[in-house]
């Protein structure tokens, strides 16, 4: 059995980067969709004429549905790749217009899941895409290119939502609709123009999630992407709640975030190829760990804004720096498996949202111990990642899964 990158040969060895630039911001339009209404809880709420935690819902199905959907999404992607992402890209814009349906919380909830069971199709592609259309020798920038257009769409969202306002919420919802449905039809158009993918689809679904997860170096993976993305996901959720007491306006908390994500936008282009082409990838992952566990007792015990602002920077540029080499070393790792791979990463990160911020949440009344749970759990990183390179083995790796 052939490689992943040999089976999508139909792109030929040409470079095709309209179709990488295309995705990356339709990525980040079903982030900014995701997010829209997580700046803005309190006038949502007020719109609709719910509660807080009803809007809290329309950010929390994503991960919870990325979970359930995410080997059936790998499994399709595999079998019918374009036309799945396709699909999803077409069902974000959808879910975008059908947000301006009414002024009703059924009409927003019924966009948000059409946006969430998009999610999957979208984010299990970033490495496939960049394998079917990339050279092996762009293929790190390509995923970094293509991960930064995720992040892109958290932030966009974030700064839309201090910009436009909790008063402007319809305003807001038909920015985020337009931006929608003009990166689906860029996306579509580019992968008109490109040439076809050709796919082998031998190891999809369940059978390829297993496959992937009795090798030890990509479940270690998984498990720093559990850790790391599930702490950033829990950070981004409750520091607004947990400055609060320290007298720092939600306001200042939320360009804190902010600051944070465009660190890791940075971040997630800059280091990746670097620390990929020198198999460094231990050493971005220590980093991230420390890094992350260092800031989260500066919260702890001191709540001035500069020094919160910087942590918070430094968290973001390296956390979301280290998804875009795991992305692709688990790829590589994974050979024919390299879809289920992605989806592995991406679900192990958003179950690692889910069971972080409610652990969080559990002790989010007392910021000095919320942060020092969170400082511990992001030392956990040094457990998975002190026995060196993940990326020394890729073609053994690859060769026994494929054979």
């Amino acid at each position: 059995m052939l490689s992943v990158s040999a089976e999508r040969a139909g792109a030929g060895n040409a470079e095709h980067w309209p179709v990488i630039g295309a995705y990356a911001l339709a990525g980040a339009a079903n982030q900014m969709l995701w997010l829209t209404f997580t700046p803005l809880t309190t006038p949502a709420a007020r719109h609709y004429g719910v509660s807080a935690g009803d809007i809290g819902l329309l950010a929390e199905i994503f991960p919870l549905l990325y979970v359930l959907l995410a080997v059936p999404a790998a499994s399709l992607l595999d079998r019918w790749f374009r036309p799945t992402l396709a699909a999803g890209t077409a069902l974000t814009a959808l879910g975008g217009v059908l947000r301006l349906g009414g002024d009703s919380f059924a009409w927003a909830f019924a966009g948000q899941a059409l946006v969430a069971l998009a999610q999957p199709l979208i984010l299990n592609a970033v490495t496939g895409l960049a394998s079917g259309y990339l050279s092996e020798r762009s293929r790190p920038v390509g995923i970094a290119v293509g991960s930064a257009g995720i992040f892109l769409g958290m932030l966009m969202s974030l700064v839309l939502g201090a910009a436009v306002g909790g008063a402007h919420l319809h305003a807001l919802l038909e920015i985020d609709a337009a931006f929608a449905v003009i990166t689906a039809l860029g996306l579509l158009a580019a992968l008109a123009l490109a040439p076809a993918m050709r796919l082998s689809g031998d190891v999809t679904g369940l059978f390829g999630l297993g496959s992937v997860w009795r090798e030890p170096g990509i479940r270690r993976l998984a498990m720093v992407s559990f850790v790391g993305f599930g702490l950033f996901i829990a950070l981004t959720t409750w520091l607004q709640t947990l400055l609060k007491p320290a007298g720092i306006a939600a306001s200042t908390a939320g360009w804190v975030l902010v600051g944070a994500v465009v660190a890791g936008v940075i971040g997630s282009i800059v280091l990746p190829p670097a620390v990929i082409r020198h198999r460094r990838d231990h050493l971005l992952f220590r980093a991230a760990g420390l890094v992350t566990c260092g800031a989260c007792v500066l919260f702890a015990i001191w709540k001035w804004v500069p020094a919160v602002a910087a942590g918070a920077a430094l968290i973001g540029f390296f956390l979301l720096a280290a998804l875009p080499v795991i992305l692709e070393i688990a790829e590589r790792r994974a050979g024919p498996a390299g879809t289920s791979a992605t989806a592995l990463i991406w679900l192990a990160g958003n179950a690692g949202g889910i069971v972080i911020a409610l652990l969080v949440q559990t002790v989010v009344g007392t910021p000095l111990v919320a942060f020092l749970l969170m400082a511990l759990i992001a030392a956990l990183v040094l457990r998975f990642v002190w026995q060196g390179s993940l990326a020394g083995e890729l073609e053994p790796v690859a060769a026994s899964l494929s054979g």
